[in-house]
């Protein structure tokens, strides 16, 4: 069972490979890092263009109220690598795999070790969604994507 200690949300981890590393932060304390490293558990290559999973090696247990957003490396999204589809429940007990695509025109070799990706972890909250027949006004109106310029 996962559980919270003060501002710690302990995580309950199972490496599914012996040489699965657990996520990591790289700074911790007042002005830590917002996200843990995900560390991929064998090599793979990412031809251009191609989206695949990278596994971890790694199982998670959270909290009720807690699951995880997997998010970019600024190192790997700066040579056009980049993470997809990466909500991660509470309820989830399989294998954490990032999927990741390379937008670039190379290949990008993956390395067993290399950090893919990093762990966000947020405070599950539940919505109630009530359709209305319409909205209050607000200054922004309805200028959505794009409306504060590029």
């Amino acid at each position: 069972m996962a559980l919270e200690s003060g501002d710690i949300v302990r995580i309950r981890v199972v490496k599914l490979q012996p040489e699965a590393q657990l996520p990591k932060y790289a700074h911790t304390g007042e002005f830590g890092d917002l996200a843990a490293d995900l560390y991929a558990v064998a090599g793979a290559t990412l031809d251009a263009g191609i989206t695949m999973p990278v596994a971890t090696g790694v199982a998670m247990e959270f909290p009720a109220t807690h699951g995880a957003l997997v998010e970019d490396r600024s190192g790997l999204a700066v040579k056009g690598v980049t993470t997809l589809a990466g909500v991660i429940d509470p309820g989830y007990r399989g294998e954490i795999k990032v999927v990741m695509t390379n937008l670039s025109t190379k290949a990008v070799e993956i390395k067993a070790g290399d950090r893919v990706a990093q762990l966000r972890i947020v405070r599950r909250i539940e919505a109630a969604f009530e359709e209305v027949s319409e909205l209050v006004e607000a200054p922004r109106g309805a200028n959505g994507f794009g409306s504060s310029g590029s």
